[in-house]
């Protein structure tokens, strides 16, 4: 999603001055062209007007998990909101498509907007589950249609990708931070920065992708590479030795001198003397170097060479001559090797060095992890046991690794006020008819219990009122349930001309601390890794009866001879 050079435009007028999309190629151009043919061929019939309802949802939860994290619909908004045709664009459809196509059809196409469109959604950062409508759209059927597309791919990536993350954050735990660092091994740049915001939502605490730390506001994290490290050869590189204390009261002339003298100390120290001999020098000589950069801010890739017998002594000579300015360094990262028995034994050197030189806090210094990190290795090194602080995870966060795409589909549902229905011989593809509402009834621990659907026009469930709900297909599967809360899950965000109340787009911040929480509300077992429960996703009776009837009334009937 990257940003336009001068950044996003605005529509100004019934849309709150709503920023365009924050990729400049989120145009009315980016559809698939059957939306096109489409359009003509209802405009051609004189059907282009008629008002239509589509659901946008998925069938399937990803990752072989029972929950998913809805991500995508500011995006959505935006794009609806600055939804246009320019001339070239236009010019380049009418190339595109049959030279017989009526020319009243692009004087058709100038005029259109999403003013007579309306968009119930969930909102964003809700956790979410299959056959759930995440997005009603309601408007000239037309114009709906070319939205298909856009929508689906906005959708489709971010909530996928936030749920990566927040399974990642599940495993590894509320105490650990979790660092994104994907953008090298991302999808293009589209892919970096889509991941960087929707992993950040879905409860990672940090980035290293610059470009998404400006225009989202995530905090920035990352330290130095293995080719600074390698990059020198000896401390007389290092040309300006002096470091001023964090106070500013006093100057360590030469800084380099300070470090070798600690890493003398720690050799022939009584607690961890023999543990490492001769370090790598010019590890040591970048370490110092990046010191003096970043005094405040020093954190050290320590396996470059040797992590135990080189890489943790030096930086703990740094570290130490830092402290003896009233700096403290930041930690370690760990890249390579056995992280469990590394980061154990390097917690182990920490607080040996807090007891023999009573350096305070120093057994808790930061220990960070990367290396091609995923749910598999983080729960293996739950297993093993750790004493990593921090992770850094790429690869297998922003590619989605375990699962390509999370299957959002876009099916009509009512047109003219008739409601449709799609069938399958896959009960599972088989489509819920008509303009809906969709609700969360929750139990007596304050655990959601199940999602029911109803039609548009029955009356909403009440607390402490029985109600019958129904599994859509199976007639076997059916439960009462007695709700203690109810929540309303789709609302207004996109009025249209209808006069409605618009619900405001949220911060991102605001929206990842409430996923977080939302998730927290789950029941355990709703969550879990392995053998999840299904979360239950249910009809009213009345609407159970009407899919049903709908169903038989439009599968044809066969004939035996």
């Amino acid at each position: 999603m990257a940003a336009a050079e001068n950044g996003p435009t605005k529509v100004e007028e019934g849309a709150a001055s709503i920023d365009g999309p924050t990729n400049p190629m989120v145009t009315p151009l980016l559809t698939d062209l059957y939306q096109f043919t489409m359009a003509y061929a209802y405009w051609r019939a004189g059907k282009h007007d008629e008002r239509a309802v589509f659901d946008l949802y998925f069938r399937r939860n990803p990752f072989g998990g029972e929950f998913t994290v809805f991500a995508g619909l500011e995006e959505c908004i935006k794009l609806i909101a600055n939804f246009r045709f320019t001339e070239d664009e236009i010019s380049f459809i009418q190339a595109s498509l049959p030279a017989s196509c009526e020319i009243g059809f692009y004087d058709y196409l100038r005029q259109i907007d999403c003013s007579n469109v309306e968009i119930h959604a969930i909102s964003e950062g809700c956790v979410v589950f299959p056959k759930i409508p995440l997005m009603r759209i309601e408007g000239p059927v037309a114009v709906v249609q070319l939205l298909e597309t856009p929508l689906v791919n906005l959708i489709n990536y971010a909530s996928l990708v936030a749920t990566n993350a927040a399974r990642h954050r599940f495993v590894a735990g509320e105490s650990k931070l979790l660092l994104e660092f994907g953008l090298r091994r991302a999808q293009g740049p589209d892919g970096g920065i889509s991941a960087s915001k929707y992993c950040y939502m879905g409860g990672f605490d940090a980035t290293s992708n610059v470009a998404a730390g400006k225009l989202f506001g995530i905090p920035l994290r990352g330290t130095h590479s293995h080719a600074f490290v390698s990059s020198f050869m000896s401390s007389d590189e290092i040309t300006e030795k002096s470091l001023k204390s964090s106070d500013g009261s006093n100057v360590c002339e030469d800084f380099v001198s300070s470090v070798q003298a600690w890493l003398r100390k720690l050799k022939w120290s009584r607690l961890l003397g023999g543990i490492f001999g001769e370090t790598n020098q010019s590890e040591l000589a970048a370490f110092i170097s990046y010191a003096l950069a970043f005094p405040h801010n020093f954190l050290a890739l320590v396996d470059t060479y040797d992590v135990m017998r080189s890489g943790i002594p030096n930086f703990c000579a740094v570290a130490l001559a830092l402290y003896d300015l009233g700096y403290k360094a930041l930690g370690i990262r760990l890249d390579s090797g056995d992280l469990a028995y590394q980061s154990c034994e390097t917690r182990k050197f920490f607080q040996t060095i807090e007891k023999e030189f009573r350096v305070p806090n120093f057994g808790k210094t930061s220990i960070t992890a990367s290396n091609d990190l995923n749910e598999e290795t983080l729960d293996a090194l739950n297993k093993q046991g750790h004493e990593v602080d921090a992770f850094g995870i790429g690869t297998h966060l922003v590619t989605c690794y375990a699962q390509p795409a999370l299957g959002v589909v876009f099916k009509l549902v009512e047109i003219n006020n008739q409601p449709r229905i799609k069938l399958s011989e896959d009960v599972s593809k088989v489509s819920i008819p008509c303009k809906k509402r969709c609700y969360r009834l929750y139990g007596k621990e304050g655990y959601p219990l199940v999602d029911i659907m109803t039609g548009e026009n029955e009356p909403p469930p009440k607390v402490g009122e029985r109600i019958l709900c129904r599994h859509p297909f199976n007639e076997s599967k059916r439960a009462y349930v007695v709700p203690q809360r109810v929540e309303e899950l789709l609302k207004c965000f996109w009025p249209g001309r209808s006069g409605k109340d618009r619900e405001e787009l949220r911060p991102i911040k605001v929206i990842r601390e409430w996923c977080i929480n939302q998730l927290g509300q789950m029941r355990p077992d709703h969550m879990r890794r392995l053998n999840p429960t299904p979360y239950k996703v249910s009809v009213s009776a009345k609407l159970y009866d009407f899919i049903h009837f709908l169903w038989l009334n439009e599968a044809p009937v066969g004939e035996l001879q």
